[in-house]
């Protein structure tokens, strides 16, 4: 196991026990209980994800940037239908928002 602690080794040891009961095979108990815990580790920021989380370089061109980076800049501009948007689209609106110089600046005015 990573680096967790004994709360998450014991939720690990619930979750792969209450799998095996609903008839997972042992292996498989163990990625959904593995995966559960990383899961729940992420949303409370223990295990952060460069890419998920943050806004991307701000001297990396919008077009150059993962999609995830640029919902999340969209998220903090507040542009609308963001979540049905692919690539592109995200880093037309951006730029449409004003974010290419909101983005540069490495920030997002609040």
């Amino acid at each position: 196991m990573p680096s967790w602690s004994r709360k998450d080794e014991r939720q690990y040891e619930h979750v792969k026990e209450s799998e095996l009961k609903r008839g997972a095979s042992e292996d498989r108990a163990e990625e959904i209980a593995a995966r559960t815990v990383n899961k729940h580790r992420r949303e409370e920021g223990r295990t952060p994800s460069k890419i998920t989380q943050g806004t991307g370089n701000p001297h990396v061109a919008l077009e150059e940037r993962a999609r995830d980076e640029l919902y999340n800049l969209a998220q903090e501009l507040g542009i609308k239908g963001r979540s049905k948007m692919r690539k592109g689209e995200l880093s037309q609106a951006i730029q449409r928002a004003g974010g290419r110089q909101i983005a540069s600046r490495g920030g997002v005015a609040r």
